[in-house]
């Protein structure tokens, strides 16, 4: 269970700064139409730059109303501190705290307490450009509310290793002909809170910190493709990903860490998503024809299919195991009468 701590953070909040109250005060206010959404652990070092980042896009766009919540994942590195001086020195933020580990859990709990009518999905290690909330606005006032929408994401420093980023300046929406993973990242995921109240809450097998370590994003995408609502890429509501990875073995790390989550989704939606086994498929295609040398993974980075391969049977076999210790996952929801959706 989520546990707040307005009464704490309240000491730190004395005087001139008495104006940026918690949650309880921000509850009296009008409906935002954003909610940035940031959960956190261990990154006291690049919070404040991301927070900031957020403020600045607010201030720019200040006409429209948004709320910042953020999520200690049971940080142990001064983050409670340093979100209770940032909490007296910048925006508003409401401050929750999920002491259970796991960006999903997070992400679950920074749902519950945010108000907007768009939820942002920012990580701790991004910080947004100026001008994303009114690209924000522009996308759901005219395109259809009804969709999950990530933005571009640049590489926030150039001397980390060009991974975790999307840089494509094509908007596209998933099919089941591209694979889902990385089509929207959820370092820069939005949403329109109805569209999170029929997909349900994220899946805490999946993500970091749980047991999957990655993929609760994709499985997110998957489960609302299942339903009939779009995932849409737009090349803009830009966000700088710093995510530090400067060496090649962090990255391979990071690679296996994707693929393990991406065989356990492949299993979970096995029924749901058979359309997901034919990406497992070509990848062994192309893992083979690395042999006689065929293109790899990442050419840029010389990452190979193979990991993927290895790394997708053992998160299946992983996923069945926790699919029998813990079979009630409360993930799956469809609105009542809805047709299957129909896959192109």
């Amino acid at each position: 269970m989520a546990v707040e701590h307005p009464a704490k953070a309240q000491k730190h909040l004395r005087a001139p700064a008495a104006r940026h109250s918690v949650a309880a005060s921000l509850s009296e206010a009008p409906e935002p139409f954003a909610s940035f959404i940031v959960c956190t652990r261990n990154r006291v070092r690049s919070l404040g730059a991301s927070i900031r980042s957020i403020e600045t896009a607010c201030h720019a766009h200040a006409a429209i109303r948004s709320e910042l919540v953020v999520v200690d994942n049971g940080s142990t590195d001064g983050t409670p501190e340093e979100l209770a001086r940032l909490a007296a020195t910048t925006m508003p933020i409401t401050l929750a705290t999920e002491p259970r580990p796991g960006l999903a859990a997070a992400r679950n709990t920074g749902m519950g307490r945010a108000r907007g009518r768009i939820l942002v999905f920012i990580d701790d290690d991004c910080e947004v450009d100026r001008n994303y909330l009114a690209d924000l606005e522009r996308h759901y006032a005219n395109g259809d509310a009804r969709v999950i929408r990530g933005g571009r994401v640049e590489l926030g420093d150039p001397a980390d290793l060009p991974f975790t980023i999307k840089r494509s300046k094509i908007a596209a929406r998933l099919t089941r002909d591209v694979h889902p993973g990385g089509f929207v990242l959820g370092c820069n995921m939005t949403m329109h809170r109805d569209v999170a109240a029929s997909i349900g809450p994220f899946d805490e097998r999946f993500g970091a910190g749980a047991p999957l370590k990655a993929a609760e994003d994709t499985d997110y995408l998957v489960r609302a493709f299942q339903l009939g609502i779009p995932v849409e890429y737009v090349p803009d509501m830009i966000v700088h990903h710093h995510h530090g990875r400067r060496l090649r073995a962090a990255i391979e790390e990071l690679h296996r860490n994707y693929s393990l989550g991406n065989g356990g989704l492949c299993l979970k939606h096995l029924l749901g998503a058979p359309w997901l086994l034919k990406h497992f498929g070509w990848t062994v295609r192309s893992a083979c024809g690395e042999v006689f040398g065929g293109a790899r993974f990442d050419p840029k980075l010389q990452l190979s299919h193979w990991p993927i391969v290895s790394m997708n049977i053992v998160g299946a076999a992983r996923f069945a195991r926790l699919a029998m210790t813990n079979p009630a996952q409360p993930t799956e929801r469809r609105r009542p009468g809805q047709a299957a959706p129909k896959l192109r």
